[in-house]
């Protein structure tokens, strides 16, 4: 069971109170772990219940998948997609690209500054462009 401090606490309270989030003990558990340790962070609803039943606590599957769900509608964090079958939910709100590790199934962020992005598609009429998501799936070369 891993322990966590009063400071992870509050960083995941306080991350809670920007959103106007209900603080259930829950809530309050599942943010200490996504922001606690003041690092933005990239996770599965099924890694983020592995790290929760470590802490020692008390939460199903499916109060993970509807908390992030939550988070994500209170804009607190977005959900990245990296095919039909896989999300991942990510800390960081600034428009920034990611990495795919096909290997080992991690997703990180990917440098914002050296993606550049010059021309995109017209928008179908009457619709615009809310965001462009960049996902860079990465594998080791061949030899």
């Amino acid at each position: 069971m891993t322990q966590t401090t009063d400071i992870q606490i509050q960083r995941g309270e306080a991350w809670l109170s920007t959103a106007d989030v209900r603080p259930t003990r829950q809530r309050v558990a599942l943010a200490t772990l996504l922001v606690g340790d003041g690092h933005d962070s990239h996770v599965t609803a099924e890694s983020l219940f592995a790290a929760v039943c470590e802490a020692g606590e008390k939460v199903s599957l499916a109060t993970v998948y509807n908390t992030l769900r939550a988070f994500c509608a209170a804009g607190l964090m977005q959900e990245v997609t990296v095919d039909g079958t896989r999300s991942y939910f990510d800390t960081n709100m600034t428009e920034h690209p990611h990495f795919f590790w096909e290997k080992s199934g991690e997703l990180t962020d990917a440098p914002a500054d050296q993606l550049e992005i010059t021309r995109l598609p017209e928008p179908p009429a009457g619709m615009e462009i809310a965001s462009v998501d960049v996902v860079i799936r990465l594998r080791a070369k061949s030899s």
